[in-house]
């Protein structure tokens, strides 16, 4: 156990001392930032406006100011999960330096086994991620109190505590299995700029799901990306969502969250919190075992 704090203590200090990987890290959420703010955050108000407009005897100031407060969250908690695929995509990048140095090889000379080691490269990054999306969702959910929104609960904090572990282990795991692919920092770089390019595509960040052809959106439900974003939008919009829609029919709340990727519909049943969060954990555990497999394979090409 003193030999896996060490290495993961060294790669967590390694990333967080870059700060240019930490920044690189966060460029995904920044430019979500900048889309909603000059580009699509006016739209989505404006669509949510629509709706409930089209029902008479309700309050149009009431309702342009529930629907600011609903698309704000709705972007908070896309943040938070990509966060989640950047962040360690970034502190891989110090196992493929290490790699590309030789450095790598040294390490395996020391009385370690490589299991320990790997196991420090993946710590570090669940770690560095839970510890980012973490400081991501009180800077969010300050800014968010500001504006108007109710704090969250102290159960939903727990949830949402819960949703950041798990969909930072699916990324530890995909991103690993990933790594283990790339030989050269050039390769894993050029990665690296495909996933923060698509991120926010397949996790409904730029455009819901629900705006989508059928095909694509399929495609995306193919993906975890999907599934993360889904869970942190269904606990954090929970409250406003409900009282943005107060006095218009469930149906209308629930086709707007199957649209908006709120909630997400598999062979037309809707499917919940729990299931997403089972799915992803199983992922994630395929991910590491593919992972493993693939390290073991190595392990024999290098006699």
């Amino acid at each position: 156990m003193e030999q896996l704090l060490a290495i993961t203590g060294r790669n967590l200090k390694s990333y967080f001392r870059d700060r240019g990987a930490v920044f690189f890290s966060l460029l995904s959420m920044l430019i979500v930032i900048l889309l909603m703010v000059f580009f699509l955050g006016d739209m989505y108000i404006e669509n949510t406006v629509d709706i409930l407009g089209e029902f008479p005897g309700r309050d149009a100031a009431a309702d342009q100011k529930n629907a600011e407060l609903l698309i704000l969250i709705w972007n908070f908690a896309g943040i938070i999960a990509i966060n989640a695929v950047t962040v360690t995509q970034a502190v891989y990048s110090l196992m493929i330096k290490d790699r590309v140095t030789g450095k790598l090889n040294s390490i395996y000379t020391a009385p370690v086994s490589r299991g320990i080691i790997t196991a420090g490269y993946i710590a570090a990054a669940w770690i560095a991620s839970v510890l980012v999306c973490t400081i991501t969702l009180c800077i969010t959910e300050f800014y968010g109190i500001i504006k108007g929104i109710e704090a969250f609960s102290f159960t939903t904090h727990l949830q949402l505590m819960g949703l950041i572990a798990v969909n930072s282990f699916v990324y530890a795991g995909f991103m690993y299995l990933l790594a283990m692919l790339a030989k050269t920092e050039g390769a894993w770089n050029g990665i690296g700029t495909v996933i923060g390019t698509l991120v926010g595509f397949l996790g409904g960040i730029y455009i819901p799901i629900g705006s989508l052809s059928k095909t694509i959106g399929t495609i995306m439900k193919c993906t975890p990306v999907i599934y993360g974003t889904s869970m942190f939008r269904s606990v954090m919009t929970k409250e406003i969502a409900e009282a943005t829609f107060l006095g218009v029919p469930e149906e209308v709340l629930k086709e707007y969250r199957l649209i908006t990727g709120i909630h997400l519909e598999i062979f037309d049943r809707t499917i919940g919190l729990a299931e997403e969060w089972m799915g992803l954990f199983f992922c994630g555990i395929v991910l590491l075992i593919v992972g493993i497999m693939m390290l073991k394979y190595g392990r024999k090409t290098d006699r």
